[in-house]
């Protein structure tokens, strides 16, 4: 950390922080005051000394009470991530008293989540009972960028693109996409399909940005077609749902597709494009460096001989 940086962090307290987020929620000082059980007079200071560390004005003062400026706006959305980031920080270390030996902080993509991660992230609790693990659902792009930014220690995902270029990858499970429709359907008695010939029909998708979505656009504007793509979901419940109920057909991996029988009278039919089998990978900015407790989860998940 540079002289400045440190001289600029020495010059911010964490109380004016959270009296300047009080403020800003409540648009009052007097209000702020009342909450935080501390005199108006005494916020008013700690508000200017606040403007003084920054060397702007932080809030407009009017009769009514106050109004953010720009940099008020700025400062709000970092205080809140300061701030948040001590909750969890208290939070962890809290757990640490009670036994806990580590935290490992993981985003993955539904796909992962879906067919492959409740297996293994049970034996890895039964067997590390004192490591928990804090895991978010995101998209593959998301993944990546949260582990890029330090918000995630490690990702599952699928890594296609230049987003994955700056991070360390290791082999975690592949998985094939299957064509999902209802089981009186024209496509149901085939025993492969390319995904040209799907384009004729409306698709249940899921969201724009997901790797199936993405996969499925790329490979339309190949052949030249429109993606009549027509209604877009969030889980893979949901979409078998439609599916099951004439709306459209859709793409699936095959394990999850088993994992939803019982959503309707459905038939998988798999696809016969390249493109279909997919590899999702364990992803993590430095393998090497991460913290003990992750190392163990990287070895559960990819064993090391099967680093790349």
């Amino acid at each position: 950390m540079k002289s400045s940086e440190r001289s600029f962090a020495r010059r911010i307290d964490l109380t004016s922080l959270q009296l300047f987020v009080a403020v800003c929620e409540l648009g009052s000082i007097g209000r702020a005051a009342e909450r935080e059980f501390i005199a108006a007079s005494a916020v008013s200071k700690r508000l200017s000394d606040l403007e003084t560390a920054v060397d702007t004005a932080l809030l407009y003062r009017h009769s009514r009470g106050v109004t953010l400026t720009p940099a008020g706006e700025s400062l709000l959305h970092h205080a809140r991530t300061v701030l948040f980031g001590l909750e969890r920080m208290q939070g962890e270390l809290s757990e640490y008293a009670e036994g806990v030996r580590g935290h490992v902080r993981m985003h993955a993509n539904i796909s992962a989540i879906v067919q492959f991660l409740p297996e293994d992230l049970g034996a890895f609790a039964r067997a590390h009972s004192q490591v928990k693990i804090d895991l978010q659902e995101h998209l593959s792009s998301d993944v990546l960028h949260a582990v890029q930014e330090g918000a995630a220690d490690l990702g599952i995902c699928n890594t296609g693109g230049p987003a994955a270029a700056d991070l360390q990858s290791r082999p975690y499970r592949t998985d094939r996409l299957v064509l999902v429709v209802p089981a009186a359907h024209a496509l149901s008695a085939q025993e492969a399909i390319h995904f040209e010939e799907v384009l004729d029909w409306d698709i249940v998708g899921l969201h724009a940005n997901s790797s199936i979505s993405l996969a499925m656009r790329a490979a339309a504007a190949a052949a030249g077609r429109p993606l009549r793509q027509r209604i877009q979901v969030t889980g893979l419940d949901a979409m078998c749902r439609m599916i099951d109920n004439g709306l459209g057909v859709g793409l699936l991996p095959d394990r999850a597709f088993a994992l939803m029988q019982g959503v309707g009278r459905l038939q998988a039919v798999p696809l016969a494009d390249p493109w279909a089998r997919r590899e999702l990978r364990l992803v993590a900015r430095d393998f090497d460096a991460l913290p003990v407790t992750a190392r163990l989860l990287v070895e559960h998940l990819a064993p090391p001989r099967a680093a790349l």
